[in-house]
Parts: C-alpha cells; structure tokens; sequence
C-alpha cells in the first residue's frame, strides 16, 4: 500500500503548470514504448503520427486489439484523425512513404477530440478517470487526487493507493467528513457519450452514491 501525503496546496497549478513533451515513453514491458499520436488513412493504411513529430508510420494491430472496428466506430464514416495512445514495437517497411511501421500490442486510450497530445497534464498524471450521468472527473497525481463536477467546485484531497490482485487498484480518501473510494481494473471499457476506448474500468463511491466510468494510466505512473 502506499501511502500519499496530504496536500499542503491545491493540486490546480500543479496540474496547469506541466509542459507538453515528445509522445514517446516507456513501458513495463520487454522491448516495448508507449507511443501517443495522430491515426489518419491513406492509401488505405492506417498511418501514426507520434506527438511533436513529422515522421508518420503504418500502424499494425499486432495484438488483435480490434483496433480497424474501433476506429470505424469512433469516425463513424468520417475522415476526422483520431488520437491513440498505444503500446508495441517499432520496424520496418518496405514503402517509401513511410518512415517505418509501428506493431501496437497494447491499447491505453483511442478518442475522436480531445486534448490528445496537447494534454499539458498527461507527464505528471498517474492516472484519469472520468464518467457520465452525471459527468465526474478524477485526476490523481503525486501529491494527491482532485475530483471535479460540474456546478460544484473541484474537491482536492490526499488518498491511500492499494494494489489488488490482477492489477487493479483501490484508492481511498477521508477528509472534512467525506469519504471518496476509486476502483480501477484492466479491462477494456468504452465511454458512453463520446465512444472512446480505454484500458482500464473505474468505479467512483462517493459519500455512499456509486457511479461508473472508464480510465488510464498517464504518464507518470510508477511501475
């Protein structure tokens, strides 16, 4: 278990303050990048442009992600780019067009709009969930989570982290008389307005109100 200080400021700037770096990073796992960037079609290739990079490369859904019935169900016979943040391997192709191809084995999060790569917060972000119905939000960061809703003003508070068998997670948090339990697990999960995929399900328990929702892990998980 571990646990995270109490927070001695608001987590706002914290999270405002983050600059935007290269889409690339690294993930547990052998061999492997995590890599965040533009999907576009062309010449009937799925093509991936990393964040702050020119370069362009095929996407191969390498893992059998479904990643093709994905992508037409979010553009939804449009021709609009779509942010993806994936896990895999970079090689070669043989078209000249291309500056390689990009072997994805692992989906974290595929989206219409959005911040994508111009996310100032993803970097020091350990983890986002979100939900609807009504809309909540909850970023968690080194120093403590911070839970938003509309018409009522963001609730930082400080949590205690506990890994559960399987790989999920239960943060929980008591302050000022409330008390907030966020529950994530790997499993793939779609948002219910926009359609966009994540990897993780998350289950929000607020003052004893329960609501569901989807999450990710951001950039500055420790693994």
């Amino acid at each position: 278990m571990r646990l995270v200080r109490p927070l001695l400021y608001c987590l706002l700037p914290l999270f405002a303050g983050c600059q935007s770096l290269a889409g690339e990073d690294r993930v547990p796992t052998d061999g492997q990048i995590r890599l965040r960037g533009e999907l576009s079609m062309r010449d009937g290739d799925l093509l991936l442009r990393p964040c702050d990079e020119q370069r362009r490369f095929v996407l191969v859904d390498a893992g059998d992600l479904g990643l093709a019935e994905d992508i037409r169900a979010l553009q939804g016979g449009g021709k609009d780019p779509l942010f993806a943040d994936l896990g895999g391997r970079f090689g070669s192709s043989d078209k000249s067009s291309v500056d390689g191809r990009f072997e994805a084995t692992w989906l974290y999060r595929l989206e219409l709009g959005g911040q994508g790569c111009k996310d100032p917060d993803f970097h020091r972000m350990i983890l986002r969930a979100a939900g609807n119905e009504p809309f909540w939000s909850v970023g968690v960061g080194g120093k403590g989570l911070l839970l938003q809703r509309p018409g009522q003003p963001p609730l930082a508070l400080p949590y205690l982290e506990e890994q559960l068998p399987g790989g999920s997670l239960n943060l929980t948090s008591e302050a000022d008389g409330r008390r907030l339990e966020l529950w994530v697990a790997p499993q793939r999960c779609v948002d219910s307005m926009s359609g966009a995929v994540r990897h993780l399900s998350a289950e929000l328990r607020l003052d004893g109100q329960v609501q569901r929702g989807c999450a990710y892990f951001g950039g500055g998980r420790e693994e």
